[in-house]
């Protein structure tokens, strides 16, 4: 796709994340929210030429620091800066810093067109990727004791709400409990119910993202996949914390065209 010179648009998620990182420069969560939003942002790069299937040649800029390529979180900020017309895809961040890791490629981020103007080392991008590759483990004991959830980070129950509101349609319900397993062991755990036919991947990648972002490692809360007819389900359902997936989209139009690159979350976009 190719975008023509627009008029700058107002402030952004991404901007209000980057000034809240940056007058609190030793504020952990607020890097890690920022990062969070620049993974669920939709972000354009600038590229040399049209993509071309799922390949991709993005524009390299060599820098002091280290060679970067270019995204901003508008069309209009990729206009802005380019001063004409260029291709460009259209990426989650997710699928860009997957797409980048490994590959010593930094990115700049709406480099002079906006508030939230960064340079991102290449280093930065591998350990976004890395983040973003968390998942909590599958729950095989059966818990001898539900409880309701104990203290949890501040952070992690709107990032769950955030995460799982995007999985429409991947399952029907959710619930967040205390459990305590034969033998000793005790933590959290997040239960689904109505999970479709191979979806269980995704949504353990959706609750890896909020545990990460929100100061948790994976180890620290199970995901279990029940049947409707679980004698687990009344249990949970009475001390545990519901959350409801939002129904599934109207099903998609007949196919047409090939989908953009980096679409598919499961096929990340090749750099060439």
């Amino acid at each position: 796709m190719t975008t023509p010179q627009q008029q700058m648009p107002d402030e952004t998620a991404l901007d209000h994340a980057h000034a809240a990182m940056s007058a609190a420069p030793s504020d952990v969560a607020a890097r890690m929210a920022f990062h969070a939003c620049l993974a669920d942002s939709e972000l354009f790069l600038m590229l040399e030429e049209e993509a071309k299937g799922e390949t991709l040649r993005p524009q390299v800029f060599p820098l002091e620091s280290g060679p970067v390529v270019l995204a901003f979180d508008t069309e209009a900020r990729l206009a802005g800066f380019a001063g004409a017309a260029v291709p460009y895809a259209a990426l989650p961040g997710r699928v860009l810093a997957r797409m980048l890791a490994g590959q010593a490629l930094g990115l700049g981020l709406n480099l002079d067109v906006a508030p939230s103007s960064i340079l991102l080392p290449a280093e930065a991008m591998d350990w976004l990727a890395g983040m973003l590759n968390e998942t909590p483990r599958e729950m095989t004991a059966r818990p001898e004791e539900i409880t309701p959830p104990g203290a949890l980070p501040e952070a992690l129950l709107p990032a769950l709400d955030a995460r799982l509101a995007r999985a429409a349609g991947l399952a029907q319900a959710a619930w967040l409990c205390g459990v305590r397993y034969k033998g000793g062991g005790q933590g959290h755990l997040l239960a689904f119910v109505g999970t479709v036919p191979e979806a269980e991947r995704a949504l353990a990648r959706a609750v890896g993202e909020a545990l990460a972002f929100s100061g948790l490692e994976a180890a620290a809360l199970d995901v279990a996949f029940l049947d409707a007819e679980d004698a687990l389900l009344p249990r949970l359902a009475r001390v545990g914390l519901r959350f409801d997936l939002p129904e599934p989209e109207a099903a998609p139009e007949p196919p047409g065209p090939r989908p953009a690159p980096g679409t598919d979350p499961e096929r990340p976009p090749r750099l060439r």
